[in-house]
C-alpha cells in the first residue's frame, strides 16, 4: 500500500482514524532550517474537528510531537523528520454496527476485495483524519519554500457550495482574514450566508453538501516542473485528487478552454517594466508543464460526504440487501471548508518538491 507523496521532498503518512496515533515522515527536507512548531500546530488547527455545529463534534487537540530530524534549537538536521499527532477522542465503537455492511459512498467494498480484509473504524487510512499528517508535512513545506522564495504564496479558499458560487476574485485580491472570518471558509460575503444556509439545511436534513475550492500560487519561481511526466500540473492534480472526497481537478481556463479558440486562449507575452509576463494566464501559470512566473490558479471539487444519517439501501458482507442509517458517527455535513487547509498544504508540498528538483536541473558557472 505506498503511502508516499513526493520525490526530493518526500512525506510518508502513517496510521488509521481511530488508531493510537498519526503522522508523517517527511525526507528530504535540508539541514539548517529553521522550523516553527507553532506554525505546524496552528495550520493543524485550521483542520481540526469539534470547532463548530457545522464539522464533526470529534474533539482532538491535534498538537504535535516532534519525534527525530529538528533539534532543541528548532532546526532541521537533514535526516528524517518524525511528527506524530495523538489520537484522543477515537470512538471505533461507534462503527460495530457498520462492521458487516459496504457503508454507500465509502470504499469499504473496494478496499475489502483488493486487500481481504474490511476497513479499521471510520475508515481507517481511507478516513479524511489521515488528512492532519498532509496539513502538518506541508507545513514543514511552507516554511521550506518561504526560506528559498519569500515571495511565494498559497491562498486557498471555498469558491463554491451546492449551486451558490462565490464572486470571481483576482488571483492575489483575497486576503487571509477575509477568508477566515467566514464561518466556511468564504470570502464573499454574500455568498457566504446562501452557503451557510444549504449546510445548516443539509445537517438538519441528515444529508451532506458538496462545493470547490479556488486555489493560487502567486508569486512562484519561473521554471518548475518537468516537461514530460512530472510537469507541475500533473504533481499538483495528483496531489488534490488525493485528498479523500476529491472529484475534480481544473487548471486556469480548464474545461473551458476546450469551447475556445486558440487565439483567445493562447498566452501573448509581454515586457511588463523590464519583466517578461504572460498578463492573460488562461494557462494557469503553467506552459509546457513549467511554471510561468505567473499565478497558478486552479479549482479542486468535492462531492458530498458520504456519510449522512438518512436511511440508504447496501448489501452486506455476505452479500444480502439492506437498509440502514449510517449516521451514528460524528461528520460534517460538508467536507469543503475543513478541505481549503489541506488543498494549501497539498499545494505547498508539491512547490517544495520542485523547488528542490529545479536546483539541480542545470550546471550553471
Amino acid at each position: 500500500m505506498p503511502n508516499c507523496f513526493g520525490h526530493s521532498f518526500r512525506i510518508t503518512s502513517f496510521g488509521e482514524s481511530h488508531g493510537r496515533a498519526l503522522g508523517v515522515v517527511i525526507d528530504g527536507c535540508p539541514a539548517g532550517l529553521r522550523l516553527s512548531v507553532a506554525k505546524i500546530d496552528a495550520a493543524l488547527a485550521r483542520r481540526r474537528p469539534g470547532t463548530s455545529s457545522l464539522v464533526s463534534k470529534r474533539r482532538e487537540e491535534d498538537r504535535i510531537e516532534v519525534l527525530s530530524g529538528i533539534d532543541r534549537e528548532g532546526t532541521s538536521i537533514g535526516s528524517p523528520i518524525c511528527l506524530i499527532v495523538r489520537n484522543n477522542d477515537a470512538r471505533p465503537e461507534d462503527y460495530d454496527a457498520f462492521r458487516d455492511v459496504y457503508r454507500p459512498g465509502h470504499g469499504d467494498y473496494t478496499y475489502h476485495r483488493k486487500y481481504g480484509v474490511l476497513p479499521q473504524s471510520g475508515g481507517g487510512r481511507l478516513s479524511a483524519r489521515e488528512t492532519l499528517a498532509r496539513v502538518a508535512a506541508g507545513s514543514v513545506a511552507a516554511q521550506l519554500v518561504q526560506s528559498l522564495s519569500p515571495r511565494t504564496s498559497v491562498t486557498a479558499f471555498v469558491s463554491a457550495i451546492g449551486p451558490v458560487e462565490c464572486q470571481n476574485f483576482a488571483p492575489g485580491s483575497v486576503a487571509w482574514e477575509m477568508i477566515e472570518q467566514s464561518p466556511l471558509r468564504c470570502p464573499d460575503p454574500d455568498a457566504s450566508e446562501k452557503m451557510l444556509a444549504i449546510v445548516k439545511e443539509a445537517r438538519d436534513r441528515g444529508d451532506s453538501v458538496g462545493g470547490c475550492i479556488r486555489c493560487w500560487i502567486t508569486s512562484p519561481q519561473v521554471g518548475l516542473g518537468e516537461p514530460v511526466f512530472d510537469k507541475f500540473e500533473a504533481d499538483l492534480a495528483k496531489g488534490m485528487l488525493s485528498i479523500p472526497a476529491s472529484r475534480g481537478f481544473e487548471l486556469g481556463q480548464g474545461f473551458g478552454a476546450s469551447q475556445m479558440w486558440g487565439s483567445d486562449h493562447n498566452d501573448s507575452f509581454a515586457n511588463i517594466a523590464g519583466e517578461l509576463r504572460a498578463p492573460k494566464n488562461s494557462a494557469g501559470g503553467l506552459l509546457g508543464g513549467i511554471s510561468t512566473g505567473e499565478p497558478i490558479n486552479f479549482r479542486v471539487g468535492f462531492k458530498p460526504t458520504s456519510t449522512i444519517a438518512s436511511k440508504q439501501q447496501t448489501v452486506s458482507v455476505s452479500g444480502e440487501e439492506c437498509v440502514r442509517s449510517f449516521g451514528g458517527g460524528r461528520h460534517d455535513p460538508c467536507v469543503v471548508p475543513r478541505a481549503v487547509p489541506i488543498v494549501e498544504a497539498m499545494a505547498w508540498l508539491v512547490l517544495a518538491d520542485h523547488l528542490l528538483r529545479a536546483r539541480g536541473d542545470r550546471c550553471d558557472p
